[in-house]
């Protein structure tokens, strides 16, 4: 399946149930950059509208580049509310943005989708003089029982889970993006609560895992019931997530 359209029969999950940015991104933008609302902002591989959202609120112009037409659509209803929210059918590689005309780009849990050559210099051609490329990832930890058990969950039912994970993105491979300039590594903490509806959308908002019409999906439900079960707690079980940021100028 072209990457591009892997999410289309997931946008209802997606929406619901993948998890936002925390706030604090904002907070270590403005300090380490000198994020200002005036900036403007092309998110690329913008989604159903998660990160956009999040400077709309600041006061940003956000150009949101989104190749696959169901998420597009679904973040043109998320965000119409916002006059500055302008959405475009493109790619990282080609974004119909104009020439030196952002100030910050923005991938969030996309980056690791990219044809790393052909978007830098996409990104470079679109980036006004200094400008900044900040990459998003919410990672998620493995250090408590439930989230270590949550992993097991996905590498017995997960169709390709290895090769698409965004943690095959390593620093050399960020060095090498950002050259010849440096990057900064920035960590904040997420979470997420979830009922067991939730737990089950949450699982079935991956492209890797199983959808609802897939042979595997009664297993791996059951399997899903079985493990909110155990480690449920008042009716909830916690997503927690390292929020991982690398900042630096693209141009």
């Amino acid at each position: 399946m072209d990457f591009k359209q892997r999410f289309s029969s997931r946008v209802e999950n997606y929406i619901k149930y993948r998890p936002g940015y925390p706030e604090e991104i904002i907070a270590t933008l403005q300090l380490e950059i000198g994020l200002m609302p005036s900036d403007v902002i092309a998110d690329i591989g913008s989604g159903t509208g998660l990160s956009a959202k999040l400077f709309l609120e600041h006061g940003n112009t956000v150009y949101a580049v989104e190749p696959n037409e169901p998420m597009r659509k679904a973040a043109e209803g998320y965000l119409k509310e916002y006059a500055d929210f302008i959405s475009l059918h493109g790619s990282s590689e080609a974004t119909n943005l104009k020439d030196n005309s952002i100030d910050l780009i923005v991938c969030a849990q996309a980056f690791h989708w990219f044809d790393r050559a052909k978007t830098k210099q996409e990104f470079q051609r679109i980036a006004a003089a200094g400008a900044h490329l900040c990459l998003i990832w919410n990672d998620r930890k493995a250090t408590e029982p439930f989230q270590q058990a949550y992993e097991q969950l996905i590498q017995d039912f997960a169709i390709d889970y290895h090769e698409i994970s965004h943690r095959n993105i390593t620093s050399d491979i960020i060095s090498d993006f950002y050259a010849p300039n440096k990057f900064q590594k920035f960590l904040l903490n997420y979470e997420q609560h979830f009922n067991l509806e939730g737990l089950i959308g949450r699982i079935i908002s991956s492209s890797y895992m199983p959808n609802e019409d897939h042979l595997n999906f009664p297993q791996l439900k059951n399997a899903i019931v079985s493990l909110f079960n155990k480690y449920e707690q008042n009716g909830f079980v916690t997503f927690a997530y390292n929020t991982l940021l690398y900042i630096g100028k693209i141009k």
